[in-house]
């Protein structure tokens, strides 16, 4: 069959009643999902896949999808009004969306949000259709070197994201790195700075780190300030949607959150969060507003949260095109199609047209569910900032808790996260930026493996990083991009030096 051929069939396997309700049902509990904190897509698949053994695999894939993209969307939302990520990838845009709620302008961002979440969807999902094969091989050409190099320029944000001091940064950094390496070495299987606690042998879990740092932080800001903090929330105020200069500042961020989004979560294991630091690390070198990112610039909003569903759709090619799961939500997908007797892979686009299609149809009507289901809502997410601040913190503290507790059953994991929102509020009162600390934690073990890896091919040689085009391109850019910040410096002494010269 042509093109056509397949994508009507899609469409008539995805309009039945039955896969429309699942579709809805998805992006429904999607949302609820992203925007509890602490469950996210992974965990809310994983606990749904039982309802899908009784159904048609095509429908039991519809409904999985339609959960991954809706928390997507979903996680934004508490991001933005309590500065507590509902899931790993809205951990960014806690960074401005937070402060245009702050100063009444949370319908705005959370209109971003939703219209950025469709935008990326809608493209990811025609990718997928017409060019994902091809997509999918190039990221095969990623081994461990290149991957490494990607990851070590990946690091190279915190320039971005440093704020006034790099060596503040650089320090946030280590601190996420040496918090990646607690638990088993994977290679000699010896525990590292566990000190004998067997509930640290897996490492330290992404969120209790992140929703102590940002959430329970936050509470504790409020709670020295409250007066202060009071008068803050009296003040928020302002309208729903996005006005004509939000518009203007918000398109070229939706394309470049698309399309970097997209291009990170095509390649196998990247993910939604890295996803997110990326396209915001690309906001603050090309956006023309950049010194307002962090304060409640738009575009820190439309980018990531545009970068996030991308990479959800990026990931979906490797699932369907090569059997391997390009994020951990799509390796519980993969669990759940083979369970269900579907064997994900190149094969499945002749065997299995109707199912493969079916889901690409779906996408399509799913991403529209979500913008019609979440757009008329932002009225209502908005009126949790009327809550009066004490009602507010409660909320967050008991979601921060239930969120955290609900993943491993643990009491150690709330102690952990205390900790971390102990050490949040101190970082805040140096002047020391917490979201480096969440990019070492998400790229440490990923560089650590992918370094070994790399290691082993090269009998130790460090060479092979620099010997392979494609990793000496990105370690040429994590250069550029790590010392761009004092260009201006050597330019102004470069100046000064000859100016002197031609004078005398």
């Amino acid at each position: 069959m042509n093109f056509f051929d397949n994508l009507a069939l899609g469409f008539g396997v995805a309009v039945t009643p039955m896969n429309l309700v699942l579709a809805f049902i998805g992006v429904f509990l999607g949302t609820i999902i992203g925007v509890l904190p602490g469950i996210g897509p992974m965990t809310g698949i994983a606990l749904l896949i039982p309802i899908t053994f009784g159904l048609e695999p095509t429908s039991a894939i519809i409904l999985m999808a339609g959960i991954y993209y809706g928390a997507m969307y979903g996680g934004s939302t508490t991001s933005i009004l309590v500065n507590a990520p509902g899931e790993s990838s809205s951990v960014v845009t806690c960074f401005d969306g937070y402060q245009m709620a702050k100063k009444g302008r949370a319908g705005p961002a959370l209109a971003a949000a939703a219209i950025g979440s469709f935008i990326a969807g809608t493209f990811a999902t025609l990718v997928l259709m017409l060019v994902g094969p091809a997509v999918a091989a190039f990221a095969l050409n990623f081994g461990p070197p290149e991957y490494f190099s990607l990851m070590f320029a990946g690091l190279t944000v915190v320039t971005s994201l440093a704020g006034r001091s790099l060596v503040k940064a650089l320090l946030s950094t280590t601190i996420g790195l040496a918090i990646a390496t607690i638990g088993i070495d994977l290679q000699s299987g010896v525990p590292r700075y566990t000190f004998r606690n067997p509930e640290l042998l897996d490492g330290l879990e992404f969120l209790v780190v992140a929703i102590g740092l940002f959430a329970l932080s936050e509470v504790i800001v409020n709670l020295c300030n409250m007066n202060q903090a009071v008068q803050e929330r009296l003040e928020i105020k302002g309208g729903l949607w996005m006005s004509k200069e939000d518009w203007k500042r918000s398109i070229p961020a939706f394309t470049r959150g698309t399309l970097s989004g997209f291009f990170v979560g095509g390649i196998a294991g990247a993910g939604a969060a890295v996803a997110s630091f990326v396209s915001y690390g690309l906001e603050k070198k090309m956006c023309k507003y950049k010194d307002e990112l962090g304060q409640g610039a738009i575009e820190g909003v439309a980018a990531p949260e545009a970068a996030n569903n991308a990479a959800a759709g990026g990931a979906m090619i490797h699932l369907l095109c090569l059997g391997i799961p390009g994020s951990g939500t799509t390796a519980i997908m993969l669990g759940a199609l083979l369970m269900i007797g579907l064997q994900p892979g190149p094969l499945l686009f002749v065997q299995n047209p109707q199912f493969v299609w079916g889901l690409i149809a779906s996408m399509y009507i799913g991403n529209v569910m979500l913008l019609v289901l979440n757009l008329p809502l932002v009225g209502m997410w908005v009126k949790i900032l009327d809550i009066p601040l004490y009602l507010l913190m409660v909320f967050i503290i008991l979601f921060s808790f239930l969120g955290v507790y609900t993943m491993n059953n643990s009491v150690q994991d709330l102690f952990l996260m205390v900790g971390f929102g102990v050490i949040g509020y101190f970082l805040r009162r140096l002047d020391i930026p917490a979201a480096p600390i969440i990019l070492g934690m998400v790229l440490g073990d990923l560089m650590e493996q992918a370094m070994r890896q790399s290691l082993m091919i090269s009998d130790g040689s460090l060479a092979i990083f620099v010997t392979r085009p494609i990793s000496l391109f990105l370690l040429l850019l994590a250069v550029i991009s790590i010392t761009n910040p004092y260009w201006k410096y050597i330019g102004i002494g470069w100046r000064k030096l000859f100016g002197r010269s031609a004078a005398a």
